[in-house]
């Protein structure tokens, strides 16, 4: 099975990381400022995250919220 984009509304991890290189987003929120993707069952966050720390942008097995952790924020 091939996982390579927010199936909700159908933006390709591929298009999510060059936007985050164009944007210098290195966040799911910091892209979804630019790109309307992730809103609705949220399966897509831990993809996107490994997306932005490893730069890899399609999978090949189902990557769980739990495994990809949530990056540190001042706050935290």
């Amino acid at each position: 099975m091939k996982i390579d984009r927010c199936y909700c509304f159908q933006k390709r991890f591929a298009d999510l990381q060059a936007m985050a290189e164009e944007t210098g987003a290195a966040t799911v929120q910091e892209v979804q400022q630019h790109v309307e993707f992730g809103h609705n069952c949220g399966l897509c966050h831990p993809y996107v995250r490994r997306m932005l720390r490893t730069g890899q942008t399609s999978f090949d097995r189902i990557i769980r919220e739990e495994d990809e952790p949530r990056p540190c924020t001042s706050a935290e």
